[in-house]
């Protein structure tokens, strides 16, 4: 298979399943692209096909399975993607929330789950710091369009002063991403909204991803970003 095709993973409602190299796709295609996409979202998928970054934990390839069937039968029926996304995340959340592993995470205290959420301190910058955090977690007991990364000026169950990376990207991935969280932060701290923080924070990411942005600038932006930051 050429590029981004990893593999097949099966054939399912009218199309087939793909894992693809969710890195190559987004610094080589379309830097939105997340973890799962149909042909309806993003044009360049064939309209036969689902497509999921390889880089994601098993555990949650059915539930992007069944979120990618009702979205795409929902924007062919002519629904724009904000109702047809709508829709497939109330599905989703539901199916989530019958699996056992779902529900043994949540009887845990408050306190327990955070402490499940988070896997690895990856910066502390004094004021604030970086959290390599369970993305399947935190779409499971916060918010289902998790992807990537956050922080806590977009999202209420992010501690302040923290920004979050999601463990399925790649370790070669998460120095774009931090780029473009800790850029969106700065911004919506300075009084910008979210959209136009996030479109100029995107198209910092896909900038750093074409010159392959090495780890010693973004810590360095660290350090200046975080002097403007509380």
């Amino acid at each position: 298979m050429e590029k981004p095709y990893i593999k097949k993973y099966k054939r399912t409602i009218g199309a087939d399943v793909y894992f693809v190299d969710g890195e190559f796709v987004r610094s080589n295609i379309d830097k939105e692209f997340t973890n799962f996409g149909q042909h309806y979202r993003f044009p360049f998928i064939p309209q036969n096909e689902f497509w999921i970054d390889g880089e994601k934990k098993t555990g949650e390839t059915d539930f992007f399975v069944g979120h990618m069937i009702i979205e795409r039968r929902m924007m062919k029926q002519g629904k724009s993607y904000a109702e047809a996304i709508d829709i497939a995340n109330k599905i989703e959340k539901r199916e989530r929330a019958r699996s056992v592993f779902s529900k043994e995470i949540k009887r845990l205290p408050k306190d327990e789950r955070m402490e499940k959420v988070k896997k690895e301190k990856l910066i502390d910058a004094g004021k604030i710091s970086v959290w390599l955090v369970k993305g399947e977690l935190v779409r499971d007991l916060f918010y289902i369009d998790f992807t990537e990364g956050g922080h806590d000026k977009v999202y209420s169950f992010v501690p302040e002063n923290e920004v979050w990376i999601d463990d399925d990207l790649s370790f070669g991935e998460r120095k774009y991403v931090l780029v473009h969280e800790l850029n969106e932060r700065w911004l919506m701290f300075r009084g910008e909204d979210y959209d136009s923080a996030h479109l100029s924070s995107s198209s910092l990411e896909f900038f750093c991803r074409k010159i392959e942005f090495m780890t010693l600038p973004i810590l360095l932006f660290l350090k200046f970003a975080n002097r403007f930051l509380i």
